[in-house]
C-alpha cells in the first residue's frame, strides 16, 4: 500500500496545483496516508483539509508509484488518482501547510520531486506520447 495519495485534475490544458508554505514548491494536492486509511480515504481527507470547497467527480486510481529520487535518494510511494470533474472555489483550508492553489500549465514552475515525476509521466514534453489524461474532458 502506498504511503501517500495525490490528485491529478486537469482542465483546459491546466492542472490543479497547491504551493507548500515552507519551501514555496508547487505540488499536486494530497498527502500522507494514516495507518487506518485506504489510499482513496487519504486523498479525500487531504482534499477536505487543503481545499475544503473543492468538489470532485469520480476518482480513478491511475497507478501506484514506487520509485527513488536519483538526486536525493528519497523513496517515493504514492497512489495517483485522476479526476475528470472538479469544481468549486480553491479556498485554502490548511493555511499552515498550503499558501496558494491555482489551475496552471504543468511546466515552467518549481515542483516537488514527486510532482515533477508525476508531471513527466502524465504530461510528457513530447505531446505525441500523450499520457492518460490526453483527450480527457475538461473539468467544469
Amino acid at each position: 500500500m502506498a504511503k501517500s495519495s495525490k490528485l491529478i485534475a486537469a482542465r483546459r490544458g491546466r492542472v490543479l496545483l497547491v504551493r507548500r508554505r515552507r519551501d514555496r514548491l508547487w505540488m499536486f494536492p494530497g498527502g500522507r496516508r494514516r495507518a487506518s486509511e485506504t489510499e482513496k480515504d487519504c486523498l479525500l481527507r487531504e482534499i477536505r483539509e487543503e481545499l475544503p470547497k473543492l468538489k470532485l467527480g469520480r476518482l480513478t486510481l491511475w497507478k501506484e508509484v514506487k520509485a527513488k529520487n536519483r538526486a536525493s535518494g528519497r523513496k517515493m510511494s504514492a497512489a495517483i488518482f485522476l479526476v475528470k470533474k472538479a469544481s468549486g472555489s480553491l479556498a485554502i483550508g490548511d493555511k499552515k501547510e498550503i499558501d496558494k492553489a491555482t489551475w496552471r500549465k504543468p511546466r515552467g514552475i518549481r515542483l516537488t520531486p514527486t510532482s515533477r515525476y508525476i508531471r513527466d509521466k502524465l504530461f510528457p514534453k513530447d505531446q505525441q506520447a500523450a499520457g492518460p489524461l490526453a483527450g480527457a474532458e475538461p473539468c467544469l
